[in-house]
């Protein structure tokens, strides 16, 4: 497994187990199980996603010690005017007393208050690492002028239809780490897997396309965590840091770029309304 390293030497697992819609109480447990077979050991959640109680059922009986894996939930923001209870639901429910990183998801409501409490959190040690989700530059530079501890990452869309090159350079500017989510699309495009670029390189590799499209973002030091419930696209999303592209390769595919995420950025006020009006 390769890392990338925070701003407080935590090392992140280049490639994780994303659970977004992993809920049913069989299949969800098999796949993250398949996962941990594969070599996974970093698993991403949220409170949000309804399957806390899953994962940490899952984990704890994988097998593997807990100071091997490395666990991210996610702050629900309908949660950050007093986050600390359902942060407390988040610990009992995955099973562990400290996780690994903690995110506040989405930079809506209070969430400069829910980022105190993480603070706090990360200064007792129950919490290895902070970060943010769907923070747009601006957002992020402003909480960073604002807080005592600056994000330790930031998670976002990436993907070969919407790579983030402008939004990449004040990450950087301001050393702030990326995790790209849904890194083969938003419920999987398979439009991306067939363009011709992606094709070439899969044949050259003797690889996937889904694996040439992760292997992509990881070649730029971007941790992915993709999620799959089939057990050959887990092992084969996994299996994605033993070749590298070529600087052509890399040029190409660079051109699919459409810079429009499919969930919508954090500042679009349909996509606003959208999440608030849902009732989870």
């Amino acid at each position: 497994m390769e890392f990338i390293v925070l701003s407080n030497n935590v090392k992140v697992p280049l490639v994780g187990f994303g659970t977004y819609k992993v809920n049913d109480p069989v299949e969800g447990k098999r796949a993250i199980l398949d996962a941990i077979k594969a070599g996974y050991r970093l698993f991403d959640t949220a409170q949000q996603y309804g399957n806390e109680k899953l994962v940490g059922e899952a984990l704890s009986e994988c097998g593997v010690p807990r100071e091997e894996l490395f666990i991210t939930t996610k702050l629900h923001f309908k949660v950050f005017d007093n986050p600390i209870p359902r942060l407390e639901k988040s610990f009992k429910d995955l099973r562990t007393d400290y996780l690994d990183l903690v995110i506040i998801h989405w930079p809506f409501g209070n969430y400069y208050n829910a980022w105190r409490v993480l603070e706090d959190y990360y200064k007792k040690g129950k919490i290895r690492a902070i970060g943010v989700s769907n923070f747009e530059p601006g957002r992020l530079i402003d909480l960073i002028k604002n807080v005592e501890i600056k994000p330790m990452i930031n998670q976002i869309e990436i993907n070969a239809y919407c790579q983030r090159k402008e939004d990449i350079e004040w990450y950087k500017k301001f050393d702030v780490p990326l995790q790209a989510y849904s890194p083969l699309g938003h419920g999987s495009h398979p439009e991306m897997q067939q363009e011709e670029a992606v094709i070439n390189a899969a044949k050259a590799h003797n690889k996937t396309p889904a694996q040439v499209l992760i292997r992509y973002i990881t070649q730029q030091g971007i941790s992915v965590i993709p999620k799959s419930s089939n057990e050959k696209r887990i092992k084969e999303n996994f299996d994605t840091l033993d070749f590298s592209l070529s600087e052509e390769e890399m040029n190409a595919i660079s051109k699919l770029d459409k810079k429009t995420p499919s969930v919508g950025r954090s500042e679009d006020p349909i996509l606003v309304e959208r999440l608030y009006a849902k009732n989870d």
